[in-house]
């Protein structure tokens, strides 16, 4: 054996006892007639001690160790003197009797500590090297016990885990697909699976009434901190089931992985709805952590000699509570630069400060009384000291802009604590969306989302006014302002179905090539059902407070999609090429 122990095992109960560790030198410290070696394994690090009195050569060998020298030590375990309390095994260290070097190591190109002084592309370049710190490690550790704990509740909830294929057919909805050339089919593709949609659908038809699946799912876009070309989800559908009945599973198993990982207590989780959210926080993943809801000033700001708002679709604002003072005419001026960003696009903002003295000072005030102002303050419902931020402009593209300035100002006023866990429900989501520029409807989830209950006969008959008031049987699990997982009661009726598509612009022929195995499922009993996805990344990030997915995966790519470990993705030979029936379309210079 090449431990008896490993590196954060040993106690003060072990003292006087022969072992032997091996791990990795974190550092060492000569002290002459002593030297000290840290030895680091993934369960801790115990201190070794060389003493050059009882044996000068083999405390030379130690004085030579380098950082990340892999080692195995054999001695006896002793009480420190000097104890380390920030340390598992501060109490005690080795006595080192024998050392034998396993493989030496380069000057590691960052520290191999907590705080470490890479940056980003170097330690995913030496990914293998990040993966020693502890904090990433203790990410990955995290990520492998929180599936372990969702098998274990599903299971108990009489979910079967399938696994369904990895190398499927391309679809036209959603986010891009990758594709995958296939050698024996020349001039056809699969696609690498968005979601396992279709699939667990067809296992509720095939009877095997509750599946889930710890599955990788690929989406060729555009990437930021929450998103990856490759993440993974806690895929899981259920036959003869409600929306409510889904809501209770899932919001019991997310009760739980809470309670098991980081034992907290969730309360019951609150419902909204989609317009609610929408009117209240212009998200339909809103923060409730804190409140700065909006208030529309529609009423009491039109009709004055202000034209930026008398034009404007809607007026809406936050209180930012308490902070008049805290915002000078030069920070309120970086703030509207902030909005005014390319991201965020706004064209301007208007403030009103109620100061403390309980004076009112506005960016428009040349345009409205203090009695005019003092209305708009009742509303917001202000106390003095507070500061009113407000944007106009078209209805939708305003509430998101207001969206992204609470959130910001949030984070600024310290609202958004990572330790607290605000989940809720966003439910009654519209069914389509329409597009101005294709003309035409989108699923505003998918195009097996089913619509309510007593909307389907309007689905089936109604006018084009008619399927924009149509709503979804669809509901979004949100966790501090991050969508954590979605999902639906599905159609299930070849009829309704394929009507769907069609509002979607589906001929009958394209609906039948891209999707007629499960249409044709469904003329074989196909049961009610539905489902929901979690992202599993995600989850890990909400639940460690982080914002980045990048911390919770092995190996994640950049913001270029590019594996800096490995170099992926790269060039193929010609060879490769030829098999697959494929020309080079790499662009020369010149093109780009």
């Amino acid at each position: 054996m090449l431990r008896s122990h490993n590196c954060g095992e040993l106690r003060i109960g072990d003292v006087g006892e022969s072992v032997k560790l091996s791990g990795w030198v974190q550092i060492s410290r000569d002290f002459g007639a002593l030297t000290f070696v840290d030895l680091r394994d993934r369960f801790g690090i115990t201190q070794l001690v060389f003493n050059a009195e009882d044996d000068e050569a083999l405390c030379e060998r130690a004085r030579k160790l380098g950082r990340e020298f892999v080692i195995s030590a054999i001695g006896l375990v002793r009480e420190r003197s000097n104890k380390n309390p920030n340390r598992a095994t501060g109490d005690v260290e080795i006595e080192v009797k024998s050392l034998e070097i396993l493989n030496a190591s380069k000057v590691p190109p960052f520290t191999i500590e907590d705080e470490t002084d890479g940056g980003d592309d170097l330690r995913m370049k030496y990914r293998y090297l990040d993966l020693r710190r502890t904090p990433v490690q203790q990410n990955i550790i995290f990520r492998s016990k929180l599936a372990i704990e969702t098998r274990k509740f599903l299971a108990s909830m009489n979910f079967v885990e399938v696994e369904t294929p990895v190398l499927i057919k391309s679809t036209p909805e959603g986010a891009r697909d990758f594709v995958v050339p296939s050698r024996m089919n020349p001039g056809q593709f699969y696609a690498l699976p968005q979601s396992p949609q279709t699939f667990k659908q067809i296992l509720m038809v095939s009877g095997l009434d509750r599946y889930f699946q710890i599955v990788k799912c690929f989406r060729d876009e555009d990437l930021r901190a929450d998103r990856q070309p490759e993440f993974t989800q806690i895929d899981c559908e259920m036959s003869f089931v409600t929306q409510e009945d889904i809501l209770q599973t899932f919001e019991g198993l997310t009760k739980y992985l809470f309670k098991e990982m980081r034992g907290i207590e969730l309360p019951d989780f609150p419902r909204m709805s989609y317009d609610e959210a929408m009117e209240r926080y212009g998200s339909d993943k809103p923060d409730v952590r804190f409140g700065m809801e909006f208030v529309n000033l529609n009423k009491v700001a039109k009709g004055k000699d202000f034209a930026v708002f008398n034009d404007a679709e809607l007026v809406v604002g936050i209180n930012a509570e308490g902070q008049a003072d805290n915002y000078s005419n030069k920070d309120i001026k970086k703030l509207t630069e902030w909005m005014q960003r390319p991201q965020i696009g706004a064209k301007g903002l208007v403030y009103v400060k109620y100061n403390t003295d309980g004076s009112i000072k506005s960016s428009v005030g040349k345009f409205y009384t203090e009695d005019d102002l003092k209305v708009w303050l009742d509303k917001f419902g202000a106390k003095p000291g507070d500061m009113l931020l407000i944007l106009s402009g078209e209805d939708e593209k305003t509430r998101k802009q207001l969206n992204e300035l609470r959130l910001e100002m949030g984070s600024r006023m310290g609202l958004r604590d990572p330790a607290v866990f605000k989940p809720l429900w966003v439910v009654d989501f519209p069914l389509l969306e329409w597009d101005e520029d294709s003309e035409r409807f989108h699923a505003m989830h998918h195009p097996f989302t089913s619509p309510k209950k007593h909307d389907i006969e309007r689905m089936l008959n109604g006018d084009h006014e008619t399927m924009k008031a149509l709503r979804a049987d669809a509901y979004d699990l949100v966790i501090n302002g991050v969508e954590i997982g979605g999902g639906s009661i599905r159609i299930h009726d070849r009829e309704l179905q394929s009507k769907n598509f069609k509002l979607l612009g589906f001929t009958p022929e394209e609906a039948e090539a891209q999707f007629g195995f499960l249409l044709g499922a469904f003329e074989y009993g196909a049961p009610p059902h539905g489902g929901i996805a979690f992202g599993f990344d995600r989850l890990c990030a909400v639940m460690n407070g982080i914002n980045s997915i990048r911390d919770f995966i092995a190996f994640p790519k950049n913001n270029q999609g590019r594996d800096m470990m490995i170099d992926s993705p790269s060039p193929i030979a010609d060879e490769q090429m030829s098999e697959l029936f494929l020309k080079s379309t790499v662009p020369t210079k010149e093109e780009i």
